[in-house]
């Protein structure tokens, strides 16, 4: 099952991004609820590996699991 970000709590930081060895990490063109530039999981892409979980700094943005509902994707 895929991870997803949590789009209010990302905070850009983008050490994600680097990380993912499948680039399924996507940028939006939409600021979330802090104003904030934010990333999103491509679902199609994702394998699971859970670096993203590993390397974001910011608590609560990445999760174990397929939540579409709190990760917008533009």
């Amino acid at each position: 099952m895929p991870h997803s970000i949590i789009s209010d709590i990302c905070e850009g930081v983008a050490d994600c991004v680097v990380a993912c060895p499948v680039a399924c990490i996507k940028p939006s063109t939409l600021k979330n609820a802090k104003g904030n530039d934010y990333y999103w999981i491509d679902y199609d892409t994702c394998i699971d590996c859970g670096i993203c979980l590993q390397v974001c700094p910011v608590q609560g943005a990445v999760v174990p699991e397929e939540r579409p509902e709190e990760q917008k994707c533009p």
